[in-house]
């Protein structure tokens, strides 16, 4: 038997860059799905599967200590330069053979594995509402849908050390193991994901590409990453990845003036783009999304229907209940900042004028039950 690889990945529908990376070389196969401002989610990202990748190659270190490794790679890199400060990926990693995977994780990335027609999660989600969900504080249908169902509690290049999830499983004829970042899971069904992997059967690039055009038809509100592994029968070797196809092209006169037009153009285009970019970055504000308080990273604008913005970070707070306070009634409007951390600075004060006024009232209703029973 052998392992037959296919792997997509898209910058998604919203984001404006991908922060995703992958490594697929037999028999090392991982995804890193990183975050923080500015380009710092990609750096990290790229910088763990470097580090993984490079000790893969030597042969002497395993792949759990290699994904460690890669932890003080990132967490060093982010204490040298403040611009990469805070930023951290996820990974997950698997080592397979056609007989065996050896798996290692850190994060809310996913591996699954498909046997007989039968979808298995094979990792854990390192999140707050997965631990919620294991608590018993919530069931999997609230985990789904929780607004802060991608706070992760663990991630690489965060901390000095991380704690590492590892799972050996044997495979079989047939089976189809999926690794994907949570741009795919967000958007598409397990069940989803199960019929794709199933109509795909033998095709393991055409499964990986039909998993991210599915999230990109979902709405693709972030970034996507699929690799789909299959056991197949044939002799053992390396590993073989599947191949995109390929556009053959008829060749003809270029007008070579015509295009140094364009792509003059296009340069022009690009700089000013990199330029507005680079401001909208930079810009918060505090608006509503879903009836409720949410950070905005961006201007509160839609030229032309042209989303300026993306929501960073939904913080709980009920606009209707805060929009009462006169300081927050731009809140429709978007109240602007000149950096997050003032902006959660405000989120900090709304929490707090909310509990102030809950306490007020229930001291006015604790008041009024006890001087409101005088006699005649």
């Amino acid at each position: 038997m052998k392992i037959v690889a296919g792997v997509a990945t898209d910058t998604g529908q919203v984001r404006d860059h991908n922060e995703d990376s992958y490594i697929v070389e037999p028999p090392l196969y991982a995804i890193a799905d990183g975050m923080g401002g500015a380009n710092a989610g990609e750096v990290a990202s790229q910088l763990a599967l470097e580090t993984i990748g490079d000790m893969q190659r030597t042969g002497e270190t395993t792949l759990d200590d290699e994904v460690r490794e890669a932890n003080r790679v990132v967490f060093a890199r982010s204490g040298e330069d403040t611009k990469f400060a805070g930023m951290g990926t996820t990974v997950t990693a698997a080592l397979a053979s056609a007989e065996a995977l050896h798996l290692v994780h850190v994060g809310d990335s996913r591996a699954y594995l498909l046997r007989a027609g039968s979808l298995r999660q094979l990792t854990h989600d390192h999140t707050l509402v997965d631990r919620m969900v294991q608590a018993g504080e919530i069931s999997r249908d609230e985990a789904d849908v929780h607004p802060h169902r991608n706070v992760l509690i663990r991630a690489l290049g965060t901390e000095p050390k991380v704690d590492v999830e590892a799972l050996d499983l044997g495979l079989l004829e047939g089976d189809q193991v999926l690794i994907c970042s949570d741009g795919l899971t967000d958007m598409v069904t397990e069940n989803q994901i199960s019929a794709i992997l199933d109509v795909a059967r033998g095709a393991p690039q055409d499964a990986a590409e039909r998993l991210v055009r599915a999230a990109n038809r979902a709405g693709g509100i972030d970034n996507i990453t699929a690799i789909v592994l299959e056991v197949e029968a044939g002799e053992p070797d390396a590993g073989t990845v599947a191949a995109a196809p390929t556009i053959a092209e008829r060749t003809r006169r270029i007008p070579w003036r015509s295009i140094a037009v364009v792509l003059t153009t296009i340069a022009l285009l690009v700089v000013a783009y990199t330029v507005f970019r680079s401001y909208l970055d930079r810009q918060w504000y505090l608006g509503i999304s879903d009836g409720q308080v949410a950070l905005y990273q961006g201007i509160p604008a839609e030229p032309f229907g042209v989303h300026l913005s993306h929501v960073d970070l939904d913080t709980g707070i009920d606009a209707t209940a805060i929009a009462r306070f006169p300081s927050y009634q731009g809140l429709t409007e978007g109240i602007t900042f000149r950096s997050r951390d003032s902006a959660m600075q405000t989120v900090a004060q709304m929490q707090a004028d909310l509990r102030a006024q809950q306490q007020q009232q229930e001291q006015q209703h604790h008041n009024k039950r006890n001087g409101g029973g005088g006699g005649q």
